[in-house]
Order: structure tokens, then sequence, then C-alpha cells
């Protein structure tokens, strides 16, 4: 049924003040000031109580972490340190623990306004072969769109790499389930919910055979590829000393720089290297919240979109953030960003556009991230009723400004997803515990 939503309080969009009409899955009409729709309409929601917002986009995360949130066994390390402690917990995860880690992150994000998401799976332990499959059945079952990226870690300790031996797969294996996973759920056409992406951990985390091949498989599928990449200095030194090359130099030879990449953290590249990946068209996923709580560095966001990388934002894995909240992540962004570039530089309209139309670009979609007569109808609703809110004075950038973290209503491919800040066909309370459950088994 068509509906209007209605003479929103604010909406971030182009000649829409009284609105936008919904058909099915799209948006079919932005209704300017002054206007009414042109097309009849069945149903009215009043959104005059509502800052309306593209869905957000949360381009980079690791759902399998909600069960280890403020976790004592990483908790005041380094980044690399962390790492090391933390997979020798993550190495527990089974089939039903991650199914219920997977479910947690989805309402999460939903409640944040969140309305597409990337997550980089690549912990795959024994029993855990079909960890792709179970994210996809349980975005099905939530109603959020995805891109589910098929991760990936090759280079074991007794390898010299970081991970234990129980996480690492061979790479027939890695590459064998690659090709599976997208013949079985990618939808590569326009107003997909379902899409695939190949993701080594890093160019550092798995043999050249696999960046390589990946690549080929991505062409062959219409898919994209994603890593991590220069979220520390340690990267590029251990890349030096091992290969006698710079990580960006690792990804190019096996034919990754081009627009069919994003990468996650992005922080230590070079001027060259921001040249590069600009003209390359890579993407860079800023992930404000994991980058400080490691002191690790702040993401050239400014340098690299001058030099044409599309700039989105992630939440990260919830053991490094503790949250999986995109609009407290465009908040952390912006603070961030004008820590580098100073408070003129970066305003809250740049963090909501890199948590919509930058997230929208770095996964390769034209149709969302906007709102706009002919994309998908994925749509976040904010009221300012909290006392944070009080005496706002522009309503858009009182969400960022002032801390909104929770949404009102959230619509994704024209299904309310979330109706009075709570999830549709969530129980949210039985959820969460069920979740408290299965995290006794990784304490």
């Amino acid at each position: 049924m068509r509906i209007w939503i209605k003479d929103p309080l604010a909406i971030l969009a182009p000649n829409a003040e009284r609105g936008v009409v919904v058909d099915g899955a799209e948006i079919v009409e932005c209704v300017p000031r002054g206007g009414s729709p042109t097309l009849l309409c069945g149903t009215t929601f009043d959104a005059s109580r509502h800052v309306v917002l593209p869905g957000l986009i949360n381009a980079h995360h690791h759902f399998y972490q909600t069960l280890t949130r403020a976790h004592p066994a990483g908790e005041g390390k380094d980044l690399l340190p962390w790492l090391v402690a933390m997979e020798r917990v993550w190495d527990r995860m089974t089939p039903s623990a991650l199914r219920i880690a997977i479910r947690l992150a989805l309402a999460e994000l939903l409640l944040s306004g969140c309305t597409t998401a990337a997550d980089h799976h690549n912990l795959f332990p024994p029993g855990l072969e079909d960890a792709v499959d179970i994210e996809v059945e349980e975005a099905r079952a939530v109603g959020l769109r995805m891109t589910v990226t098929r991760g990936s870690m090759g280079i074991s300790e007794k390898d010299g790499g970081l991970q234990p031996d129980s996480i690492v797969q061979s790479s027939d294996a890695i590459l064998e389930d690659s090709e599976r996973v997208l013949q079985r759920h990618h939808d590569p056409s326009p107003g997909a919910l379902i899409q695939i992406a190949l993701a080594p951990c890093s160019p550092l985390a798995v043999p050249q055979r696999v960046l390589t091949e990946s690549a080929a498989l991505a062409e062959r599928y219409d898919a994209r590829l994603h890593c991590h990449l220069c979220q520390s200095p340690d990267e590029d030194a251990y890349a030096m000393q091992a290969f006698g090359k710079r990580s960006v130099d690792l990804l190019e030879d096996a034919g990754w720089l081009g627009p069919q990449t994003w990468v996650a953290h992005g922080i230590h590249f070079n001027e060259d290297e921001i040249g590069r990946i600009g003209r390359a068209g890579v993407g860079v996923c800023h992930l404000a919240a994991a980058d400080m709580a490691f002191g690790v560095g702040i993401c050239p966001t400014k340098d690299l979109e001058a030099a044409g990388a599309p700039v989105g934002l992630g939440v990260d894995g919830s053991a490094s953030n503790d949250s999986s909240n995109v609009m407290e992540a465009a908040r952390h962004s912006l603070m961030l960003q004008r820590l580098r570039y100073g408070h003129a530089a970066v305003s809250p309209y740049y963090a909501l556009r890199w948590a919509t139309e930058g997230g929208a670009r770095c996964l390769g979609r034209g149709d969302i991230g906007r709102i706009g007569a002919g994309l998908q109808a994925d749509l976040a609703l904010y009221r300012l009723d909290e006392p944070r809110f009080s005496g706002a004075q522009d309503p858009v950038a009182a969400l960022v400004l002032c801390g909104a973290h929770r949404a009102d209503r959230v619509m994704v491919a024209g299904r309310w997803r979330v109706i009075d800040g709570r999830p549709e066909d969530v129980d949210i309370e039985a959820l969460i515990a069920k979740h408290r459950a299965a995290a006794k088994a990784f304490a």
C-alpha cells in the first residue's frame, strides 16, 4: 500500500519538506514545501515529530564479537596483543552462539537507525563452516539489508602469523567456500537485500594466492572486495620486513586497487598512497571508536575524499568498540575528524553523509544512502523528545551534536522494521536473555 510519510519535523533530502511517498520497496515521490503528493496514497504516517534520514549504513562490523564486549582478556592491551588474546577466546565459537550473536547485532543496529550493514566474518573454527549461511538466514529474519563478507585467515602461528591454528583455513578451503557462498547468496541487482563480498582479513593474513583468486572471483560474480588495511604502523613494518613492500603495494599486486574494493581503518597511508587509492576509487571505512580505543591514529578522511576515495563509517567489532550504534559512530567521527582538521572543516552534515551516501558508495550501491524518487525506501526516523535535544535549533545537526542513539521508526525496503523504538519480529527481552546466557561460554 502506498504510504505518505507526511510533514516531517526535518528531512535530510532536497525538495522533500512535506515528506516522501513510498510504494512497495521504493520511494516514488518527494513532496516539496507547499505541495501535496501527485500519487494517490492509501495511508499516511504523521512524521511531524520526526527527523527523517536515509537509513544509516554500517560499512564494517564483526557481529560475532557481541558475545565478548568489555572482555578482561583484551582490556588495556594494544592492538596486536589484544588480537592475540581475543582470538584464543573466539575460537570457542559455535553455530548456535554465532546465531545469537548475529541476531543481537542486527537488532542493535536497527535500533540505531541502521538499514544496511556489512559484516566482516573471518572466523571459521571447525564446525563453523556454514557461518555465512547463518548470517544470511538471520539477516533475512530480522530484515536488515546486508553485505555479508566471506572473510578469511590463512597464515597461522606455525607459519609465522598471529592467528591460532584453530581458526585458520587452507587456501583451497577459503576459495572453494567463497565461490559457494557467491553462487548461493549473492544478488548484484538493484534493491538486493543480500550481497556477498570477499574479505581476506588483511593483505598479511592470507597467502597471496587468496588475494589474487578472490579478486578474480569478485570480477566473475560482480561482487566486491574488502579487508583491513593500514590500521597500525606495525602492519607496514611487518610487510616491509616480510615482503619488501607496503600493504597497499601488496593489494595492488593482487589486482585489488580499483572501485570494486573498500577497506577498513585506512589510517597510516603515506601521501603517495592516498593519491593512488583516490585515483583507483577504493573506498575507506572510517572506524572512529575502535581507532580511538586502541590509540592507533586518525583516518585522513578529507584527504582521501579530496583524492577521489569514497569514505563511509562503521562501528567495527563489538569487542573493540563495545557498541553497535551507527548514529553514535557518526558523532565519534565528527569529533575525531575535528580534532584532525579543525572545528570549521567538518560539520555534522559531513558525518551524516559518511554514514549514508558514503557508506553506499563503499558498498558499491547507487540505490541506497539517499532519499529520492527511484531509490530504495530505507529510512530512519528520530524523535527529539529527550532532554538532550531541548533547545536544538537545527534538528538534523542535533542528531549528531546532541548524541541521538535510538531511532523511533526504521523502514527497510518499504517495510517498518522498528516501530515505537522496538524492532519488529524480535522479542528483544528474550533475545538479550539468550545472548547473556550464550556469552557465559566466552568468559
